[in-house]
């Protein structure tokens, strides 16, 4: 049994006798319960029951030398006989306390769920230098009575944001409603974090018999023979469906468009058979970044191939968590996948095609083992054959490329 285990029991036995008996009982009860556990069973029974360390001690104590005194045994203190807690005390302790925690308290001081990052010796070790004596363990009490407690960092706070955001926001909708009401296909495009395939350990927790993990790798070190995958994604919000390659090469532009044409031959020419044009919302940055040659030209072999007017519309710098593919689809792949080794093409191909939700989300994916070489420069006489059509506002943000002919 873990200590955890033994300490619940404790906790539970501790709860039923307490009830009956007073306040030596309770004592005794507990020395006899540490007694029987052996080495460490004092720690346990304090964390189990609140009492101190040094009360089981001396209760043990007091019974191997008055063993034979009755008297000692019917002894019950009076109501409010014993030593006082430090804090009644110092009655000072507390604000102490709190002076030196509040100019490192984050969040919001009337939440009363707050939090220090000074650990609790150090604390006590200042607390010491002014003059008190107090463990580590009252500190956290206090701090766990003043409301406090241990938390973790999160991201909330976006930094500086463009004076024109709000606006590209509702251009952005004002394009996505004026092609779908004619009837014209949208797409969210992004990159899927890369991630490693092997058996390496994959976040978040699965259903398994119990004491049988799937065993993984103690260490992430990228098997130099399956190596990693760039997972790009392309979401139709109108359909909820999805397509995925999942790319084996490098994370480049040209691979972002073949994405774009694979979903086009095998979903969205059966979807939309008299599409003209195609609206594709995207990031900023990344293989598909605003500023990305290389983006445009593979755009244009595209609209070429397709005889599709291609618009884009990047999201403003910072927005990123706004593209609808994110929170639509990606996110309900990397709960699909949770738990589970990627060990192969084969099943991370095969998660991502299982992943649904209850809203009828369908995604269709499979492996793209072309080389996607990196570094390709595209020169500005390339760049002045494209067939761009840059909108009046923010031109380097929505703009629509035609087809040569």
């Amino acid at each position: 049994m873990s200590h955890d285990e033994i300490v619940a029991t404790l906790r539970k036995k501790y709860e039923r006798v307490s009830a009956v008996l007073d306040e030596r009982g309770r004592r005794v009860w507990a020395a006899a319960e540490a007694e029987a556990l052996g080495y460490g069973g004092q720690t346990l029974v304090a964390k189990a029951t609140g009492l101190s360390r040094m009360t089981l001690y001396a209760e043990r104590s007091s019974h191997v030398e008055k063993q034979g005194a009755t008297e000692a045994l019917d002894r019950i203190r009076k109501a409010g006989g014993g030593r006082k807690k430090l804090i009644e005390r110092e009655p000072a302790l507390r604000a102490a306390l709190e002076g030196l925690v509040e100019p490192t308290t984050r969040g919001d001081p009337d939440n009363p769920l707050r939090w220090t990052c000074l650990s609790t010796r150090q604390l006590a070790a200042a607390l010491e230098q002014q003059g008190y004596r107090i463990g580590r363990q009252t500190v956290a009490t206090l701090l766990e009575e003043m409301g406090y407690s241990l938390q973790g960092n999160q991201k909330t706070k976006e930094g500086a944001s463009h004076p024109d955001r709000d606006a590209q926001f509702h251009f952005i909708h004002d394009r996505v409603e004026d092609f779908q009401r004619r009837g014209q296909p949208v797409v969210s495009v992004d990159t899927k974090k890369k991630a490693l395939v092997g058996d390496f350990k994959n976040g978040g927790r699965e259903w398994r018999p119990q004491g049988d993990p799937e065993p993984v790798r103690v260490y992430d070190f990228m098997d130099k023979t399956l190596g990693k995958v760039s997972p790009y994604g392309v979401y139709d919000p109108a359909a909820n469906v999805g397509w995925v390659s999942v790319g084996v090469d490098h994370d480049t532009a040209e691979f972002a468009v073949e994405t774009l044409r694979r979903w086009w031959e095998k979903m969205g020419c059966t979807r939309y058979p008299g599409a003209t044009e195609l609206l594709v919302t995207a990031d900023g940055g990344g293989s598909n970044g605003a500023r990305v040659r290389l983006w445009k030209v593979a755009l244009q072999r595209l609209a070429d191939l397709t005889g599709l007017r291609i618009s884009v519309c990047h999201f403003p710098p910072g927005t990123s968590q706004w593209n609808k593919i994110e929170h639509r689809m990606f996110s309900h792949i990397s709960m699909n996948w949770r738990g589970k080794p990627l060990i192969s093409h084969e099943v991370i191909v095969n998660l991502i095609a299982a992943t649904t939700t209850r809203t009828g989300l369908r995604i269709a994916a499979e492996i793209d083992t072309n080389v996607y070489p990196k570094g390709i420069q595209v020169t500005d006489e390339e760049l002045e054959t494209i067939h761009i059509e840059r909108a009046d506002f923010h031109g380097e943000w929505n703009y629509t490329i035609r087809p040569s002919t």
